[in-house]
């Protein structure tokens, strides 16, 4: 009955409390733990900050053109898209795709200089020297992008333009001293050439570090570091951003990429008026040679026959025939243009050149169909900049060329059939008046002939200059894809490292280390600590929290005292009050034992004897630990040879009264040692004398206390559990291994003791992890009791047992 009704108790009061307290104090009172790791990774923070240079983001906003879809249709493209030959001419996103493209930031790279970069020591961290070195390094960017390694130069800079260079590529190193600048170093990997950057001449010596990078390698870290993006859906506005230790190269670049990304699309785009000028200038110095010829002829043709002017019936008769020539004359300039052009067009070598289309001529369908044949060769020579030619957009624009190409020829062909046609009619028109040039005088004929020769090579002559100055006015009109919104312009606040969050960090880290190091340890530990570990253990009811004595080394092993108001005797009459109200009022046998040996079984088994004795109770302790007897030695006793194994081995012949030893701590307390040890003590135990025994001393003691074996080492104590009426299992903080424990879990299961409770011994106060927890502050402080045990302290633990 009172024990289901203590395990009522004790699962409610259990039930009712939580952890939280006694996990927070497990690591509070690690607290210097938490003060060093963060002061040192706040310190950590401060140098990371203090040589970590600053990061800026220098932006810029750009507006690209992009042409839509009436553009496309207007040139005929939209036409070809939707039958799927063609998709999106210059659209916004792939003129994204030619701005971060590794070929155009390369160029930036080159031109710029950025694979050479220059730096000075400093106390904390290097600076650099972005356009500020007193010496220029220089090797060109083929060379460059050859080194086997990066070039590390160390230059030390003299007054009067002094200098020695140590030069370092992998693992070969160049050393030399020049007298004056510039200089050259010629070395196996390249040549590099060292200027001063101004006339100047220092005055005190200067160390520069010179760093020489291959240019891909530096491009591939800005295309790393640079962003495009785009700022709405509705716009073509960008907005352009890279991310830089120096504002200024940051800006520079940005600037730089937006210029060569201009200049290579505005050299696309000039490409077709840039053929189509050596055509016409290769066509007005052929026209030029043959004018000068025939003004040659006239010339000496007058000259020989002594004409000055051309007889008003000759001019009429050959009026109507001059027309017709002056057709055919055209006629033949327009087949010869085509003629050029179907050459030039079947030319293999120039399967994806542009084909020259502001040359004279008059067919406009032809001349449409070229513009829009090398609208799409320009597209494809664009998009071959950003990918390869096995890109599904490229192979698809090369069908579309592969198709339209087809259809240029055909139309050339077809136009010069109608020419050579048209050519037949007007010299068979002008046969008509043939017949009637010929009456006329030859020498008036023939100056006829040449005169109008003269006219059509002049008037051939002046279209082409006219066609000329038209296509300069092409080139020079040409606008840039792209133009600033918002000039680069660097953030006023850096990027990284953020200074709050990195000490935010450095503070989390602080305290989350100590965390996970306390967590790891205990993860790690396998001794029982105190009330928290039995009670993850075994449910079983702890009837007292015993701190560690300090009389354990003495002697004496007794703490319990008659008159003393002290921690430990608090602590016993906790015990006592526990054991007794486990028991009904007619059981007067318990058992004290434990797993091992040193747990402080006969420790406890004694002081709760005294405890009892105090309260006016006739006690004996009997030491059934007969294989090593050790109340002999707690309580100091006279006659140490006699003993229970005496009447256990001699029942008949042995007075059992007789070997009880009356103790000096008490007059109630009286003991009944081990009794000298036998050869055979699980026989004597199991025998019918031990229940003899007890029955003995029940009618003279109202408790008796048995001090019994280790029972995780001897069978002993099963033996003899079957005359006790209550057992205290004992096990000692910091000592006993949770491993071994757990044996209290199979007994209790398989009721092998009865009515078993536990008792936690060895509390060491002084300890932190106690201190606190573990520290009977009920009555430790409130009462005061002696320094003696604990400064105030008592032995309750986390869970310390509500009353």
């Amino acid at each position: 009955m009172k024990e289901d009704l203590y395990d009522d108790l004790y699962l409610e009061e259990k039930e009712e409390k939580t952890d939280f307290k006694a996990i927070l104090f497990k690591y509070t009172i690690h607290w210097p733990w938490f003060v060093a790791c963060t002061l040192l990774c706040m310190a950590g923070a401060w140098l990371y900050l203090r040589y970590t240079p600053p990061v800026y983001n220098i932006s810029a906003s750009v507006i690209i053109k992009d042409n839509d879809k009436n553009s496309k249709a207007s040139s005929g493209m939209g036409d070809l898209e939707d039958l799927g030959f063609y998709s999106s001419i210059n659209n916004f996103d792939n003129e994204v795709e030619i701005l971060q493209s590794r070929t155009l930031i390369k160029k930036v790279v080159e031109e710029l200089d950025l694979y050479i970069s220059y730096a000075t020591k400093s106390s904390f961290h290097d600076i650099e020297l972005y356009k500020s070195s007193p010496v220029k390094v220089w090797i060109t960017p083929e060379e460059a992008q050859k080194l086997p390694a990066p070039a590390r130069l160390h230059l030390t800079l003299q007054p009067g333009n002094k200098l020695n260079v140590k030069l370092r590529i992998g693992e070969e190193e160049y050393n030399k001293q020049f007298d004056k600048l510039p200089a050259l170093l010629t070395t196996p990997s390249g040549t590099f050439s060292f200027t001063p950057k101004d006339s100047t001449t220092v005055q005190s010596t200067q160390e520069i570090m010179a760093t020489v990078s291959s240019p891909r390698s530096v491009a591939n870290t800005y295309r790393g570091a640079l962003s495009i993006e785009s700022t709405s859906k509705s716009t073509t506005i960008a907005q352009i951003s890279v991310k830089s230790t120096h504002t200024q190269r940051g800006m520079d670049f940005i600037n730089k990429l937006v210029e060569v990304y201009n200049r290579d699309a505005n050299d696309d785009k000039n490409e077709v008026a840039t053929k189509t000028a050596e055509f016409i200038d290769e066509r007005i110095k052929i026209i030029n040679g043959e004018l000068g010829t025939t003004e040659q002829e006239l010339e000496t043709f007058k000259r020989d026959a002594g004409l000055t002017d051309l007889k008003s019936d000759a001019q009429l008769a050959l009026s109507e025939n001059s027309e017709y020539e002056k057709k055919r004359a055209e006629n033949s300039t327009q087949l010869r243009l085509v003629q050029f052009l179907a050459g030039y067009a079947n030319n293999p070598d120039h399967a994806y050149e542009v084909l020259p289309v502001n040359v004279g001529l008059t067919d406009t369908g032809l001349t449409e169909l070229i513009n829009r044949y090398n609208e799409m060769l320009l597209e494809r020579k664009r998009l071959l900049r950003s990918s390869q030619e096995n890109n599904p957009v490229v192979v698809n624009l090369d069908a579309s060329i592969r198709a339209m190409r087809s259809n240029v020829l055909t139309t050339i062909n077809s136009v010069q059939r109608g020419l050579a046609i048209t050519q037949a009619d007007l010299e068979r028109q002008a046969g008509k008046y043939a017949g009637r040039i010929t009456n006329a005088p030859g020498q008036e004929r023939q100056l006829v002939s040449i005169s109008r020769q003269q006219e059509i090579k002049a008037g051939l002559y002046l279209m082409l200059l006219q066609k000329r100055e038209e296509n300069a006015i092409t080139l020079a009109s040409t606008a840039n894809n792209a133009r600033m919104v918002d000039e680069a312009l660097a953030d006023a606040i850096p990027v990284s490292p953020k200074g709050k969050m990195i000490y935010l960090v450095a503070l989390i880290l602080g305290i989350a280390l100590p965390v996970v190091v306390i967590y790891i340890i205990e993860l790690l530990k396998y001794k029982i600590e105190g009330r928290a570990d039995v009670e993850k253990i075994t449910s079983l009811p702890i009837v007292g929290d015993v701190p560690l004595s300090e009389d354990k080394g003495k002697e004496e092993s007794i703490v319990v005292h008659e008159n003393q108001n002290d921690l430990m005797a608090e602590t016993f009459r906790n015990v006592r009050t526990n054991v007794l109200y486990m028991m009904r009022s007619d059981e007067k046998v318990i058992l004290v034992t434990s797993t091992t040996t040193g747990e402080g079984k006969t420790f406890i088994a004694s002081n709760l004897a005294v405890s009892l004795a105090l309260l006016g109770k006739k006690i004996v302790i009997v030491g059934l630990d007969i294989r090593k007897p050790s109340l002999n030695k707690a309580f100091n006793l006279s006659h140490r040879e006699q003993g229970i194994s005496q009447f256990l081995a001699n029942p008949e012949h042995t007075d059992l009264m007789s070997l009880v030893q009356v103790s000096r701590i008490n007059a109630n307390l009286s003991i009944l040692p081990g009794g000298p040890i036998p050869p055979n003590p699980t026989e004597l135990v199991a025998r019918e004398s031990l229940p003899q025994a007890i029955d003995i001393l029940k009618k003279h003691f109202d408790y008796i206390i048995l001090d019994t074996a280790p029972i995780g080492m001897v069978t002993d104590t099963l033996l003899i559990s079957r005359v006790a009426n209550a057992s205290i299992y004992v096990c000692r903080a910091d000592y006993t291994h949770k491993a071994d424990y757990t044996l209290i879990n199979e007994l209790s299961e398989q009721k092998k003791l009865p009515n078993l409770c536990t008792l936690i011994n060895g509390l060491d106060m002084k300890k932190k992890k106690y201190g606190y927890y573990y520290g009977y502050g009920k009555y430790g402080k409130y009462y005061g009791y002696g320094k003696k045990y604990g400064y105030g302290y008592g032995y309750g633990t986390e869970n310390v047992n509500k009353k």
